[in-house]
């Protein structure tokens, strides 16, 4: 079998298993639903019971559909980041970004009462602090570009973005040491990272958003192949740095900030995911890992909400434990098996 065969063997294998893990995922909950119910209210329009119904179509379906958008969006900006600055352990907060969605749900929280009534205006609702967590992602993002512009060095830009990073995280610390015991408490919830609190409007906006990221990275794949070799390298072939650079950071921001910004923060899927992939596929060509990663980062993403989910159970898991917890020996092991890293 040629190397084409086997990746089509494995893509079809891939689909099948997101298929699977997105079944058993609307399956289980705290409510036991039977899974022939479950089928049934999907393809069907009658269902002995209209109560599973309506759970399984405006509480798991919208919590599945997030967990692929996130798994998939959090996998794909690991990947890019890994590739813009050839390092094995970025992901997809490097640029401080995602901190700077944190600082904006922190000030939203724990901020003061004005900034608070300035956001949440009677229509905006249940997205207020979505829109907050967006405009300090954006921000931050801002600050980045204005730097890239000056930057010429890639890794000045990581440092640089680690910095915007820990400044962020200092904000938030001043917060949390001047606020009230509640508001302190719903921060740190929020971020234990949530993939049940999206309404279909909400998950619609947050689909529109992470397709605009998707599309900019699969225009960006022969960028992201040239510098595989080194920014010198990807000069000769005609590639211009610098609106590469902007292209790959936009398409980040989008991808993890929105993200953040609806699902809190979550770790480890970004920068785990893109390894994995490169070591089951053995190759580092970004026509095969921009898909395989989508695909990846999604299946990982469901079977670990429907761990946090401890089945037939109340109780629900902080997903951004159980990212960390159930992937992190996976990748130990399958590094030390393959014993080299692809990059």
């Amino acid at each position: 079998m040629n190397t084409t065969s086997k990746y089509r063997l494995s893509f079809l294998l891939l689909l099948l298993a997101l298929v699977i893990s997105f079944l058993l995922n609307i399956s289980l909950g705290s409510v036991s639903i039977p899974f022939q119910s479950t089928l049934n209210s999907i393809f069907e329009s009658q269902i002995e019971n209209e109560s599973w119904k309506y759970i399984i179509w405006n509480y798991r379906i919208p919590k599945a559909f997030t967990a692929v958008l996130a798994g998939s969006a959090l996998a794909l900006s690991g990947l890019l980041m890994q590739t813009l600055f050839r390092n094995p352990l970025a992901g997809p907060f490097v640029l401080g970004i995602s901190s700077g969605a944190s600082l904006g749900a922190a000030l939203f929280i724990m901020g003061t009462s004005l900034f608070s009534g300035f956001i949440a205006f009677e229509f905006i609702g249940n997205l207020s602090l979505a829109i907050a967590s967006s405009l300090g992602s954006f921000l931050v993002l801002f600050l980045v570009l204005t730097v890239a512009a000056r930057v010429k060095d890639t890794m000045a830009l990581l440092i640089i973005g680690l910095m915007f990073g820990s400044v962020t995280a200092a904000i938030v610390s001043v917060l949390s040491y001047f606020t009230t015991s509640e508001k302190l408490q719903q921060y740190i919830y929020w971020s234990f990272g949530s993939l049940g609190d999206l309404t279909w409007t909400q998950l619609f906006l947050l689909g529109g958003i992470v397709l605009l990221g998707i599309i900019l990275s699969i225009a960006s794949i022969k960028t992201l192949n040239a510098l595989l070799l080194g920014e010198n390298y990807a000069q000769s072939l005609g590639v211009r740095l610098k609106k590469s650079r902007y292209i790959i950071i936009i398409a980040t921001a989008l991808l993890a900030g929105s993200v953040t910004a609806f699902a809190g923060p979550i770790a480890f899927v970004g920068l785990a995911v893109p390894h994995l992939t490169r070591q089951i596929f053995n190759t580092t060509d970004h026509k095969v890992l921009v898909p395989a990663v989508l695909l990846y980062g999604a299946i990982l993403m469901l079977l670990c909400d429907v761990i946090a989910q401890l089945p037939s159970s109340a109780s629900v898991l902080p997903i951004n434990a159980i990212t960390s917890i159930v992937g992190a020996p996976v990748v130990i092991w399958l590094l030390t098996r393959k014993r080299r890293m692809l990059f």
